[in-house]
């Protein structure tokens, strides 16, 4: 058995000083129960904690890492940038070279803005989307997570194209009752939405690959009948690509499924594990935000050069190693085999490009209603098993797992079987 004494005593100082011990809710294990686990370094595909003890890691930051950790060309763009300045507040080349770099892969946006955060990205694109329209309801979907920011924060309401009530407190009813809430993958309630408020909807905004929340692949009809019903009626359609933006294709969802947003927003990858966020899109549109136009939107760290700095040279390194086709054939492998080797347990694995999902339950799931609640108990067993094994997946039943280019060949092959073993031996 691990020890974890260390880690132990570390979360009981942080309780004295940190709110709830941690700086991101999951970080706590409520969802699977025990105490978090304090990681002292990370390299390549594994990372160790505080009490020696090392894994293999399917966590990878949330998705930023998609080279693994401490990738040297990460840590030489960290140090060639550094000792020039961690920080200007002033414009400065690198924000010209990436914003380049991804127009390069994404043709469908004209300008850029970056910001710190994705949650960041999402409210100014928002904010972005009601001036532009000139409307203030927002569609978003059970399943996509877009931030904490608090509109976004709302749960659906009491109904068919009911507008949502806040999902955490502090969050006053009215900053929802803007936010109309519905299901994923189910074109009759959008239609109701836009028969009912039409000519108030500026936005329809979701993750076309939804991943927070499980892996919820939707369809690329159902991505299609978005794009024309919001043209239809003259609203915006946002993509939220802070997840799936530059991992599973260079052109991130847009181009793997071939639909056109009006606008995007990004994160992770593109600080190749430093924070930032961005949103960009049409012309017409982000021409709105200021100093062009009256969008306020503004930060302090915004374009911070260490950090893209680290997102040019994550960009660059994947287009010059052709890696989203390795990161994407060997994440199929890796899921495969665990798939051929659980037989008739009730799990069922889900993948696209880098990202996979190992779902507790026997039924697919495009909608999070469709997730059963013992997915939850379930998971929790395999998390601990993992754990003891030496695989470190997200503390969540309902978080994806992301591969990098750091995880060879042997480790996956390796792991599939150790996880397919425990999932046939104690689910």
């Amino acid at each position: 058995m691990k020890s974890y004494n260390k880690s132990k005593l570390l979360f009981n100082e942080a309780l004295r000083h940190i709110s709830g011990g941690v700086n991101s809710p999951v970080r706590a294990f409520k969802a699977v129960g025990g105490d978090p686990i304090y990681m002292e370094r990370g390299e390549g595909a594994y990372i160790s904690d505080v009490d020696g003890n090392k894994y293999l890691d399917f966590c990878c930051s949330w998705g930023p890492l998609i080279l693994g950790h401490a990738h040297p060309v990460i840590v030489e763009a960290i140090k060639k940038t550094a000792v020039r300045g961690t920080s200007f507040g002033t414009v400065h080349e690198a924000e010209i070279l990436v914003a380049k770099k991804i127009k390069s892969f994404c043709p469908h946006i004209d300008l850029l803005r970056f910001v710190s955060s994705g949650t960041e990205a999402v409210m100014a694109a928002l904010r972005l989307a009601r001036a532009f329209t000139g409307r203030d309801k927002i569609i978003k979907f059970s399943g996509c997570y877009h931030g904490h920011s608090d509109y976004l924060l709302a749960s659906a309401g009491s109904g068919l194209a009911t507008l949502g009530i806040p999902s955490s407190a502090g969050v006053p009813e009215k900053f929802t009752k803007e936010t109309i809430v519905l299901s994923l993958d189910a074109p009759d309630q959008v239609e109701a939405a836009f028969a009912e408020f039409g000519g108030d909807i500026a936005a329809v905004i979701i993750e076309p690959i939804p991943a927070n929340n499980g892996l919820l692949l939707q369809s690329k009809e159902y991505l299609q009948y978005l794009r024309d019903i919001t043209t239809k009626f003259h609203s915006l359609l946002i993509f939220d690509e802070v997840i799936s933006g530059f991992r599973v294709r260079p052109g991130g969802a847009v181009e793997y499924y071939g639909v056109i947003p009006d606008l995007c927003t990004y994160g992770k990858v593109v600080g190749g594990g430093l924070p930032v966020g961005a949103f960009g899109g049409r012309v017409d549109i982000m021409k709105h935000l200021a100093p062009d136009g009256n969008v306020y939107q503004a930060g302090t760290l915004s374009g911070n050069p260490l950090a893209l700095a680290c997102g040019l040279a994550t960009l660059e390194y994947l287009e010059q190693n052709d890696a989203w086709k390795e990161l994407e054939s060997k994440t199929a492998r890796f899921c495969d085999k665990m798939r051929s080797s659980i037989f008739d347990v009730p799990v069922n694995i889900v993948n696209i490009g880098s990202i996979f999902w190992i779902n507790m339950q026997r039924e697919t799931a495009a909608r999070a209603e469709q997730i059963g609640p013992e997915v939850k108990d379930r998971f929790a067993v395999l998390f601990h098993k993992a754990l003891e094994s030496g695989i470190y997946l997200s503390p969540s039943a309902y978080e994806v797992g992301f591969i990098s280019t750091a995880h060879t060949e042997e480790d996956l092959g390796d792991t599939a079987d150790r996880l397919a073993g425990i999932i046939v031996n104690n689910i």
